[in-house]
């Protein structure tokens, strides 16, 4: 299983005693816990490519402000984990050093883009790892694999030395079996860090409880509509029963701006990985070019050898929407669609605490089986409106259908990441 491609290769075999040679112990609350990494969080002297060609030996010179601290509570980076290349993807196949397979089935894919992080949990590699979420892209994996996955809230967590696909959208965030777990590393790497200036001094310190009486859960229509599999719509139905049978109080309600969610999340995070990206040309980063070639000839050949299909699809995609004669048809109104949707919230987290519906539309699907990117961006449908505002939202297993997990999603108000995790413990605690 390509879970984990960055462990020592004398154990690959027992990845808890496994370490790479810069891993660090010390005392804390993590001493000697492994925890595996996502391969865009920057870890000095580890190789850190974001499932790129394009970054193939690159190490970075520092650590992730996230790494800082998970090391200063003892943990043991046991190594880089898979994903989509950049974080592109919904399934980790897109990666340059292929895909990962899914504990729960292996001919089925792990979501994405932090797929390897949950393969790795999923299979008891490791018993919590970071991954990222730029469009559901912790979530997504959570719900397939069967483990938790959080969300936080957009500024909770430094994104300084996250190496940037969507500014604007992505989180790190963690990942792990148990809501308990969750809430221990969530604890630990939500640190304000004045290098990133999208950090609020809002530390997260919270022992999560199982008591939700008085709660009132908001069920939007939308996320029980056309393209949601039955059998997803039962097991998140019963869950929610669940919840009411613990004292919460269901309300059903409407997202308008669903209709135009994706379609707002596609412009923006192009538009952003265009600019983001663009620092990749074969001077910085990176194998070198050929310097006896003109150099916009040898940029452009080389960009489009080590970027995969995805990525330049969403770069083109992306410069296009920000082009002249086209920044105010495409960009400027998935802006306003965005507005729209956190108006939207807004007006919801005036009557309802926490909204609870699906992860994903589905539960997961054969390696291969959606090649064509449009059926691959309609499955993040559920996930990222959560990240066009900025909100918090967790993924806790709900049973399974077809024989494969299922995923329910719990989203909070902003900063009340304490309150989506009190929720989703009180659920695992009463199924358990």
């Amino acid at each position: 299983m390509q879970g984990i491609y960055n462990l020592n290769k004398e154990d690959k075999n027992n990845a808890f005693l496994t370490t790479v040679k810069s891993a660090h112990y010390g005392d804390g609350k993590l001493n000697g816990i492994p925890i595996a990494v996502k391969d865009n969080i920057s870890t000095k002297g580890i190789e850190t490519t974001c499932g790129s060609k394009i970054l193939e030996g690159y190490i970075p010179p520092y650590d992730a402000h996230v790494i800082t601290l998970i090391k200063k509570e003892g943990a043991a980076i046991v190594g880089k984990t898979n994903m989509d290349e950049f974080g592109m993807g919904t399934t980790t196949e897109n990666s340059a050093y292929g895909p990962t397979a899914n504990p729960a089935d292996p001919t089925c894919v792990p979501g994405g883009s932090s797929g390897g992080s949950a393969a790795a949990v999923a299979s008891g590699m490791v018993p919590m790892a970071l991954g990222t979420d730029t469009g559901g892209s912790i979530r997504c994996p959570a719900s397939f694999c069967g483990i938790v996955g959080l969300k936080p809230t957009y500024g909770r967590v430094s994104r300084y030395g996250l190496i940037a696909y969507s500014n604007s959208l992505e989180q790190i965030g963690p990942m792990a079996k148990t809501v308990g777990e969750i809430s221990a590393l969530m604890e630990i790497i939500s640190v304000h860090d004045p290098r990133d200036t999208t950090s609020y001094n809002k530390p997260y310190i919270h022992t999560p409880s199982a008591d939700i009486s008085g709660t009132k859960v908001g069920v939007p229509l939308e996320y029980f509509g056309e393209g949601v599999n039955r059998g997803v719509s039962e097991k998140v139905r019963d869950a929610i029963s669940t919840l009411e049978g613990l004292g919460a109080e269901i309300i059903e309600c409407s997202i308008p701006s669903m209709e135009y969610a994706l379609a707002a999340y596609y412009v923006i995070c192009t538009s952003e990985a265009s600019s983001n990206l663009s620092r990749f040309d074969g001077v910085r980063y990176g194998p070198s070019v050929n310097s006896k070639h003109q150099w916009h000839d040898e940029f452009r050949t080389y960009r489009g050898e080590k970027f995969g299909t995805e990525v330049q699809r969403r770069i083109m995609l992306g410069t296009f929407a920000l082009s002249a004669g086209y920044y105010g048809k495409y960009y400027a109104k998935a802006q306003a669609a965005r507005e729209n949707m956190r108006r939207d919230f807004r007006r919801i987290f005036e009557t309802v605490d926490i909204i609870a519906g699906p992860t994903m539309p589905d539960v997961a699907y054969k390696l291969g089986e959606k090649s064509d990117p449009l059926s691959m961006y309609l499955t993040d449908i559920l996930t990222v409106p959560a990240n066009l505002a900025g909100l918090p939202a967790i993924s806790v297993p709900c049973g399974k259908t077809d024989g494969m997990p299922v995923g329910l999603q719990i989203m909070g108000r902003h900063f009340e990441d304490e309150r989506v995790v009190d929720v989703a413990f009180a659920y695992e605690q009463e199924v358990v």
